[in-house]
C-alpha cells in the first residue's frame, strides 16, 4: 500500500532537548518534539491511533501505543495538514524515535503510515 497515490501521508519529525526540566545527575534527559502529518494523498483521513518505539543508548525501549494524539484524532482533508508538539524522557543523553500512525479513511479503510527515526539528543553530544 507504500506506493498508493490514495493513501500519501507524510510524516516530518524535529525533536529538541529541554535543559531546564532534564537532570543530567538524576538520569532524567527530557525531549520535546514537533510532528508535522501531511496528507498529499486523494482522500480523507483520521488519524486512530499512534505506536512509539524510543529506545536510548543503553538499548531500553520504551514502547508507547495509544489512541490519537495529543488527545485527538485529527482529520486530514487531501492537501491538510496537522502539527502537534509532545514530549519524552530518557535515562541517557541520546536516543531514537520512531514509529507509525493508524489512519482510517471515511470508507473504513485502515492504513499505517510510518513515522521515519529521529535522532533525540542533548547539544553537543553528536557531531
Amino acid at each position: 500500500m507504500g506506493d498508493n497515490p490514495k493513501f500519501r501521508i507524510d510524516v516530518v519529525p524535529r525533536a529538541s532537548f529541554v535543559a531546564e526540566q532534564s537532570d543530567e545527575e538524576e538520569g532524567r534527559f527530557v525531549f520535546s518534539y514537533h510532528i508535522r502529518i501531511t496528507n498529499h494523498g486523494d482522500v480523507v483521513a483520521q488519524l486512530i491511533s499512534r505506536h512509539w518505539v524510543i529506545r536510548d543508548m543503553g538499548d531500553r525501549i520504551q514502547e508507547v501505543r495509544g489512541l490519537g494524539v495529543v488527545g485527538e484524532q485529527p482529520v486530514l482533508e487531501p492537501g491538510q495538514s496537522f502539527e502537534y508538539m509532545s514530549g519524552t524522557t530518557l535515562e541517557t543523553p541520546v536516543g531514537t524515535m520512531r514509529g507509525s500512525y493508524l489512519m482510517r479513511t471515511v470508507d473504513g479503510e485502515e492504513f499505517h503510515v510510518d513515522i521515519p527515526e529521529f535522532v533525540l539528543s542533548i547539544p553537543r553530544t553528536l557531531h
